[in-house]
C-alpha cells in the first residue's frame, strides 16, 4: 500500500546508516554465500520472534541479567547484607508489635502505595486480613530497600531487580486468592456465590477475545462519529498516512492563526475529541479558532517500512502545506500530543534550521524531547530489549498496540492488572465504560521501521537532545527554535514524567510558558475547564534566561485551582495576530471531494 519514496528513503539515510554501524552482521568463516548466511540469521530471527511472542515482547535475558547483576554487588557487600538483616528484623519486630495489638487501636507500620487499591476494602483493617496484609507490604517494603543503588551496580539493573521482585510479590498477594480476601468471601457469601460465577463467565469471555484477537464493538453511549469523535467538521486532505480534519466554526468571527494538531500514532486521534463535554477540539473551536487534526493511519504489515522521515516529511509537514493552502498567508499555531509532540519537536527545529518561520507558536503536551529519565519506560529498554521487539516486528510487520499495553500494565501491576482482575473475575463485576476506557481499548499499530528508530534513535541513543539527530542528512537543534513554546506536563505521567518534560526549558533558547498540571498521561491534558477539578501551576520563561532545574521551580510556583485550558486559550489568542470573518471548510479550488465528515474513515481502521 505504501510506496516510500525514494526522496524519504535518502533522507533517512543518516539514521538508516547508524542501525547498520550498532547492529553489524556477524562475522562467518564458512565459505558459504551471502544467500546462505540470510537463511542462518532468518532462521535465529524467527526463533527469537517466536519467543518474544510467548514473552509479550519482554527479553528475559535482560532482567535475568539485571538480577545476577544486582547479586554480585550485594554478594560483595557484607555490610549492606547486615543492614538488610538488620531491616528484616525491624519489619518483623513491627509486625509483632502490631499483632499483639491487632484489637486496638495501633497505627499500622505499612501503608500501600498510592496507586495500590487491592486493600481499599473495609474488610482488610480486621483480623486476620489486616495481619497478612502488613506482611506483604513489610515485604514490598523490604525488597525495596534490598534493591536501592549499590556501588558499582548499574542504576537500570537495580531498577529491573527491583521491578521483578515487585511482579513476584504482586502474584503472590493475599488479595489475589478468593480464601484469604475479605471483600470476595463478603461477596461470596452475600450472592450465594453468583459472583463467582458471572467472574467465571467474565473470564472465559476475555480469554476467548484474546485467542481470536476479537476487537468488540464500542458500547450504546460511545460509539465514534456519534457520541465520541462528534465535533463537526469534514476531511479535507488525505494521502495513505493520515487524514486532515477541519472542524467547522462555530461562530461569526475566528483568529486569524489556525490550529494545527498534531496527535501520537500510538492511539487514536479522539483523546482529544472525546465527549463533548470533555473535547479539547470543541473547546478550541468554541473559543473562536479554526482547528486541523491529523488523523493517522492504522498501519498494517504491507507499511512496516514506514520510517520517522516518513512520518515527519508526510506527516507533519504535508499536514502544514495542506493547511496553509486552506488558509494561505497565514502562520499556523501547531499543537503536539505525546509522541506526536515529540515529532512536532524534530519537524520544528528542521524548520528552524531551514530557516522557515510558517509556525506562529508551538504547544507541547506530554511530550518528550529528552529522553535520559523517560521514567519506568526505561526498564523495558536496552540493547537487549530492543533486538527482541525489532525480531518480533520483523515477524509481523508491526508492533500491535496490546503487546505495547502490557509493558504499560506492568508498570502499575496492582491497579492496572490485579485490581481490575480481582473485581472482574472474583466479585464478577462489569467494567463499566467510560469515553477513555472505549478510546483506550481502540487499539493501533506501530510500523515497524519507524517504532525501531523511535525506540533506538531517541529512547536508546537520545540523540534529539544529544545534537546527534539527523534529518535529511543535516543535524537538528531544538535551541535553533525562535516561535514561543507552551509545554504541558502532568504530575503523575508515568509515560512522560514531568521533570524529563521539563527538561524542554534546558535544550531551548525561545519564549517557553511551562505548565504542570494535576493529573496523568491523559486525564492531566483531559481537564475540561467545565469540570472545576484539579490544580496547576505556570511559568513563563523569556528567551536566553538562565535555567532553575525542576525542583527549584516547584518550589516557586503556587497551585492555581482549575483546569490549564484557559490559560492556554488566552496564551494562543496573545499569539494570534486579529480576528477574522469565519472560514468555509476546505477551498475553492480543492483537491479532495466534499462528503467525507469528521471523524474521517482512518479513525475506523481496527
Amino acid at each position: 500500500m505504501n510506496k516510500v519514496s525514494a526522496g524519504t528513503k535518502r533522507n533517512s539515510s543518516m539514521l538508516r546508516k547508524a542501525e547498520v554501524a550498532d547492529h553489524p552482521l556477524p562475522s562467518s568463516k564458512s565459505k558459504s554465500g551471502p544467500g546462505a548466511k540470510r537463511h542462518y540469521q532468518t532462521l535465529d530471527r524467527g526463533l527469537r520472534a517466536a519467543f518474544a511472542r510467548a514473552s509479550a515482547g519482554m527479553s528475559t535475558h535482560a532482567f535475568i541479567q539485571a538480577y545476577w547483576d544486582w547479586a554480585h554487588h550485594l554478594a560483595q557487600s557484607p555490610g549492606r547484607q547486615l543492614e538488610l538483616v538488620e531491616h528484616a528484623q525491624k519489619n518483623l519486630m513491627k509486625l509483632i508489635a502490631y499483632g499483639a495489638g491487632v484489637n486496638g487501636d495501633t497505627e499500622p507500620p505499612f501503608k500501600p502505595r498510592r496507586t495500590d487499591h487491592r486493600f481499599e476494602h473495609s474488610g482488610w483493617n480486621n483480623a486476620p486480613f489486616n495481619y497478612w496484609k502488613q506482611s506483604f507490604l513489610a515485604a514490598q517494603d523490604w525488597w525495596d530497600v534490598a534493591t536501592e543503588h549499590l556501588p558499582g551496580l548499574q542504576p537500570d539493573d537495580a531498577d529491573r531487580t527491583r521491578f521483578l521482585a515487585r511482579q513476584s510479590l504482586d502474584l503472590v498477594s493475599p488479595s489475589n486468592f478468593p480464601w484469604l480476601n475479605p471483600e470476595i468471601i463478603e461477596a461470596t457469601l452475600k450472592s450465594g456465590g453468583a459472583n463467582l460465577v458471572a467472574g467465571a463467565e467474565h473470564f472465559a469471555h476475555d480469554f476467548h477475545n484474546t485467542l481470536t484477537q476479537t476487537h468488540e464493538e464500542p458500547p450504546e453511549g460511545y460509539r465514534v462519529g456519534i457520541d465520541l469523535a462528534s465535533t463537526p467538521g469534514e476531511v479535507v486532505f488525505r494521502n495513505e498516512l493520515f487524514e486532515l480534519i477541519q472542524y467547522a466554526p462555530q461562530g461569526d468571527v475566528v483568529q486569524a492563526e489556525p490550529v494545527l494538531i498534531v496527535p501520537a500514532w500510538i492511539m487514536k486521534y479522539y483523546i482529544l475529541d472525546l465527549s463533548p463535554h470533555n473535547s479539547m477540539i470543541r473547546y478550541l473551536v468554541e473559543q473562536g479558532f479554526t482547528v486541523f487534526m491529523i488523523s493517522w493511519c492504522n498501519p498494517g504489515a504491507e507499511q512496516s517500512e514506514l520510517s520517522l522521515e516518513d512520518y515527519r516529511k508526510s506527516g507533519v509537514m504535508a499536514a502544514l502545506d495542506e493547511v496553509q493552502s486552506i488558509v494561505p498567508k497565514q502562520q499556523v499555531h501547531a499543537v503536539g500530543y505525546c509522541l506526536g509532540g515529540t515529532m512536532l519537536a524534530i519537524a520544528a527545529a528542521t524548520m528552524a534550521r531551514d530557516k522557515d518561520t510558517r509556525l506562529a507558536s508551538i504547544t507541547l503536551m506530554a511530550a518528550q524531547v529528552d529522553f535520559a529519565e523517560a521514567g519506568e519506560l526505561l526498564l523495558f529498554l536496552d540493547e537487549s530489549q530492543i533486538a527482541f521487539l525489532e525480531d518480533l516486528m520483523w515477524d509481523q510487520g508491526y508492533l500491535d498496540r496490546p503487546q505495547m499495553a502490557r509493558a504499560f500494565s506492568t508498570i502499575r501491576a496492582e491497579d492496572l492488572i490485579y485490581s481490575r482482575n480481582i473485581r472482574r473475575y472474583f466479585l464478577g463485576v462489569e467494567d463499566l465504560p467510560t469515553d477513555m476506557t472505549v478510546w483506550l481499548s481502540d487499539t493501533t499499530r506501530m510500523p515497524a521501521r519507524m517504532h525501531s528508530q523511535y525506540l533506538r534513535g531517541l529512547f536508546l541513543e537520545n540523540r534529539l537532545s544529544a545534537g546527534r539527530f539527523a534529518v535529511e542528512g543535516r543535524v537538528i537543534a531544538l535551541k535553533d527554535i525562535s516561535a514561543p513554546v507552551f509545554v504541558v506536563a502532568t504530575e503523575t505521567d508515568h509515560i512522560a514524567p514531568w521533570r524529563s518534560v521539563y527538561k524542554t526549558k534546558l535544550f531551548t533558547n525561545c519564549d517557553l510558558t511551562f505548565v504542570l498540571t494535576s493529573g496523568g498521561h491523559n486525564s492531566g491534558i483531559i481537564n475540561e475547564p467545565a469540570a472545576a477539578r484539579g490544580h496547576y501551576r505556570i511559568s513563563f520563561r523569556p528567551a536566553n534566561a538562565l535555567y532553575t532545574g525542576p525542583d527549584d521551580w516547584l518550589e516557586q510556583q503556587q497551585e492555581r485551582p482549575g483546569s490549564w485550558w484557559v490559560e492556554w486559550r488566552d496564551w494562543l489568542k496573545d499569539a494570534s495576530s486579529k480576528e477574522v470573518p469565519a472560514r468555509p471548510l476546505g477551498t475553492a479550488k480543492r483537491r479532495f471531494p466534499k462528503g467525507v465528515p469528521a471523524p474521517g474513515t482512518y479513525v475506523f481502521e481496527a
